[in-house]
């Protein structure tokens, strides 16, 4: 998981932020920044995902950190401006003053969901599970003249349809055959 970098003109600010986010139950670390050249060097150093920050820092705007920043890293402005548009794809505002609720959820928005990704990893199958499809894939290809995709491809989509796995159906095509 990435990190998530809080720039504020004040430290006080940002550690408030930073705790807002914690309590809010995202696990990302939180570091906090206090200039737009120390936001930079933390992007680059923890490989961070999203920025939160205000409009100015002391030594620059957030115009000209934006423009520095990779555009993989979404930053999240915070601003009392409702005139303010941003002007970069990767930069949503968020109006101050804002609720608890509201910030946590755009954060939990603006951050790459790793579990889900972790979770959709392919596994490897158990040898006698592949055998068993193998064996309904041959099966469906001698009976219906299909080719290997072809196969698998009806296989798959009998399991959708279904709603069971693909080793079930596999099971079932060949239960089904004697």
């Amino acid at each position: 998981m990435g990190t998530i970098l809080i720039g504020m003109p004040k430290h006080e600010d940002a550690t408030r932020i930073a705790d807002l986010i914690r309590n809010g139950g995202i696990s990302e670390e939180c570091l906090t920044c206090t200039t737009g050249s120390d936001v930079l060097r933390k992007t680059e150093e923890y490989d961070a995902t999203l920025v939160i920050c205000t409009k100015r820092f002391s030594d620059m705007g957030y115009e000209e950190l934006v423009s520095y920043l990779p555009t993989s890293v979404s930053i999240l402005l915070l601003t009392k401006d409702a005139s303010l548009v941003p002007f970069a794809g990767n930069v949503i505002r968020l109006l101050m003053p804002f609720k608890v609720d509201d910030l946590v959820g755009t954060v939990q928005t603006l951050l790459p969901y790793q579990p889900f990704y972790e979770r959709r990893k392919k596994k490897a199958r158990a040898p006698a599970e592949q055998k068993i499809i193998d064996e309904a894939k041959m099966l469906l290809m001698e009976r219906n003249e299909m080719t290997e995709p072809d196969a698998y491809r009806y296989l798959q989509k009998a399991s959708m349809d279904s709603g069971r796995t693909l080793l079930e159906s596999a099971q079932m095509i060949l239960l089904m055959s004697g």
